[in-house]
């Protein structure tokens, strides 16, 4: 399972986990060396587990906890955009604000 920093919930992973193990609740906690009202607080959110309690759950279950890190994505070059938006704006005030009432350039010939 591949989560990020803003969506991950260990309670969508504990029971994800022991979904995917078969276990009952009391039997995986037993597994973990924990207590089953522990587990299902952690399941309900009502408690949050550390990295090693989580993993030391997970690893009971029959899987492995990996972290990854990534490189963050660096915030946008602003003063670029800047610079871009005030190009764009001042091609657009080059333009003509209204319209000539006729059309001064040779219809399209007959086909």
């Amino acid at each position: 399972m591949r989560y990020h920093r803003d969506t991950v919930e260990t309670t969508a992973i504990l029971r994800a986990i022991r979904r995917r193990a078969h276990l009952p609740l009391r039997v995986l906690a037993a597994r973990a060396g924990t207590s089953h009202s522990t587990l299902a607080a952690y399941e309900r959110g009502r408690k949050v587990p550390g990295v090693d309690t989580l993993d030391r759950i997970v690893r009971a279950a029959g899987f492995e906890l990996e972290i990854e890190l990534i490189p963050s994505v660096a915030e946008p070059d602003r003063t670029a955009r800047g610079e871009e938006l005030f190009t764009v704006l001042d091609l657009a005030s080059r333009f003509p604000a209204h319209h000539a009432r006729t059309l001064e350039f040779p219809p399209f010939p007959p086909r």
